[in-house]
């Protein structure tokens, strides 16, 4: 049961969790557009921010310098020492600056209407000779004024103080217009973003319809493919899986076309010899032979529509379920293989050589596809005929001496149902090659059919392994 904490911190994590995944829930147009604009919104910042801070050290380096070099040149001309507290700086043509003269032997001296300044340390320094000049700022009634002293003499100081509102006044100004610009750069980067973003994904956009298009009405159309940029190669790729898809449908439907086909021999026979028996059984019954026999025909039937219905599960997973994988000798596989088979045609003579071959693989698949290549040999030989069996490196040959396998047949003969003309009126369903072929590619090998030397058919399986199991353990 959960506390009263645990629900809290599950709804605090699940809180967080939504709120770290919020842009996931964002279009991808809207986050190009806003990635657009924080991009341009932080470079217009750090340029406005940067040029701001360029321009006021230039100022106030253009400022600094001037102050300097004023009260230098007021203190070589004398005639203000002279006059010190006399002339008011109006007068000499500096009316924008204040002049302060210092003495080590009395207050401060001006003509100037001064505000209350603050001075201190390093004026003092210049006052006394220990620095050549200094420059700062200091603040009185609000205003911040800009600071300058030189020596003047001995024992003598000229201090040059000049308000710095005009300079803030300036770069006000340009703090206003650069906010401006910068607001109408993120504004058009804003909306110029939103229009490549619209444009760049109006083939998104196709490709999402078309593909809900083609979820809706599951038509399997190749898209139309325009460019060589990443949406065409996306394009593509999807309509290699339509392709594909469409070709496993195509197989699917073939399968149930002719799976139906298939049970309605067996089905119609079935239907027919219970129709018979029940005739039979209403009209006094039928001989103990010929009751015999249509029970024989009922059983030979339901095996085959079982043996059929097992191939059709069997073929119709596209990927096989989990198996008992193991290390198995092909030779005994073979061999557990011909005593079915010879009980199934006991007028075959089977000629069977084998040599140990080790394999990984599913003993119970590889006994079904070696089960059927001999049962169609057996099949296809005439009453009293030699099925030659030979294993050898991994190569199970199975050789018979029936009529042999026509040209335009070969091709198709492990093709699922696929019957010959001749095999038509013969028992089976088409399905046994096409399961060996299956168990073949299964394990990595292949199933091939061909002619033998003796006038027959031939039908190869071969499975990579090993000659010795130990070597096979390895491999695996």
């Amino acid at each position: 049961m959960n506390t009263p904490a645990t629900g809290m911190t599950s709804r605090l994590e699940t809180s967080t969790a939504d709120q770290a995944r919020w842009h996931y829930r964002r279009s991808l147009a809207s986050r190009v557009t806003l990635l657009t604009t924080m991009a341009v919104g932080l470079a217009v910042a750090f340029v406005a921010a940067g040029a701001f801070v360029t321009v006021r050290m230039q100022l106030q380096s253009t400022l600094d310098e001037s102050l300097l070099e004023r009260a230098d040149q007021a203190a070589e001309a004398g005639l203000l020492a002279d006059n010190a507290g006399k002339i008011p700086s109006g007068v000499l043509g500096a009316a924008d600056v204040r002049i302060i003269f210092l003495s080590v032997d009395s207050r401060p001296v001006s003509a100037d209407n001064v505000p209350a300044l603050e001075l201190g340390q390093p004026e003092l320094s210049v006052l006394t000779g220990d620095s050549a000049h200094s420059i700062r700022t200091l603040t009185a009634d609000g205003t911040r004024w800009r600071v300058a002293t030189v020596p003047s003499g001995d024992g003598h100081a000229l201090v040059i103080a000049q308000s710095l509102e005009p300079q803030e006044r300036v770069l006000a100004k340009l703090g206003g217009v650069m906010l401006l610009f910068g607001l109408a750069g993120v504004i058009a980067a804003a909306m110029a973003g939103w229009a490549v973003a619209r444009n760049g994904l109006r083939p998104v956009r196709r490709l999402t319809t078309s593909v809900e298009h083609i979820a809706r009405t599951e038509d399997l159309t190749p898209l139309e493919v325009e460019g060589d940029d990443e949406v065409a190669r996306l394009s593509t790729a999807f309509n290699q899986m339509l392709t594909a898809l469409a070709a496993s449908r195509d197989r699917q439907r073939q399968l149930v076309a002719d799976a139906g086909h298939e049970l309605r021999t067996p089905l119609t026979s079935l239907r027919t010899n219970i129709d018979l028996l029940s005739q039979a059984d209403v009209s006094g019954g039928l001989p103990p032979e010929a009751r015999a026999e249509v029970l024989e025909d009922l059983r030979a039937q339901t095996e085959e529509l079982t043996t059929l219905i097992g191939d059709l599960v069997e073929l119709a997973r596209d990927e096989p379920l989990t198996h008992v994988v193991e290390t198995v000798d092909l030779s005994e596989i073979v061999d557990r293989a011909m005593v079915r088979v010879r009980r199934r045609a006991p007028g075959i003579t089977f000629d069977v050589g084998t040599e140990s071959w080790w394999v990984v693989g599913e003993p119970a698949a590889l006994e079904r596809a070696v089960t059927n290549l001999l049962d169609n040999a057996a099949k296809w030989s005439p009453p009293g005929g030699t099925v030659t069996v030979r294993l050898a490196d991994g190569v199970v040959t199975v050789d018979d001496q029936g009529p042999g396998i026509a040209g335009e047949d070969l091709p198709h003969v492990f093709d699922r149902f696929y019957r010959s003309q001749e095999s038509r009126s013969m028992p089976g369903s088409g399905l046994g090659l096409s399961i060996a072929r299956q168990v073949a590619e299964r394990h990595a090998g292949t199933a091939e059919a061909g002619d033998s030397p003796e006038g027959g058919a031939r039908l190869t399986l071969r499975v990579p392994g090993v000659g010795t199991p130990a070597s096979a353990d390895v491999t695996a």
